[in-house]
């Protein structure tokens, strides 16, 4: 994990397909999403070009409750979010928040470990199922 408090996975997938597979990931996990958003679409839109970008916004009450009683402000980075992006090799990573960097951003204590812990644990194995992982991570 970078210092910034990102965690990229490197995907087998195009964006799209990578996106689809997440959802369908965290569907059959019980999670609800919120929110697809093709970056590159909208880009299109005003006629400038971008990378396949796409963003799904997605999460459970369970989840996210727990932290936001310790520290309403956590809010902020809740639901969870994916980013599926395509570098200027031609490469698709799936990256998002790591879970404990965004505890130490919101300072949770102890009392939100345990979704802490879940919620890091639930991302590794939705990102990995999604971009079928193992290849490379940075």
């Amino acid at each position: 994990m970078a210092d910034n408090g990102l965690v990229s996975v490197a995907s087998r997938f195009s964006v799209g397909e990578t996106i689809d597979r997440l959802v369908e990931t965290v569907t059959q996990a019980g999670l609800r999403v919120f929110a697809r958003i093709d970056h590159a679409a909208g880009a299109h839109e005003i006629g400038a070009s971008l990378r396949p970008t796409e963003l799904l916004i997605f999460g459970h009450s369970k989840g996210g409750t727990p932290l936001m009683q310790d520290q309403q402000l956590a809010g902020i980075d809740l639901p969870i979010k994916a980013l599926a992006w395509e570098d200027a090799q031609g490469k698709v990573w799936l990256s998002h928040n790591d879970a404990h960097w965004l505890a130490e951003r919101h300072a949770l204590g102890d009392t939100s470990s345990n979704a802490v812990a879940a919620i890091a644990a639930g991302m590794a194995k939705v990102v990995a199922a999604a971009a079928a992982a193992g290849v490379d991570q940075s």
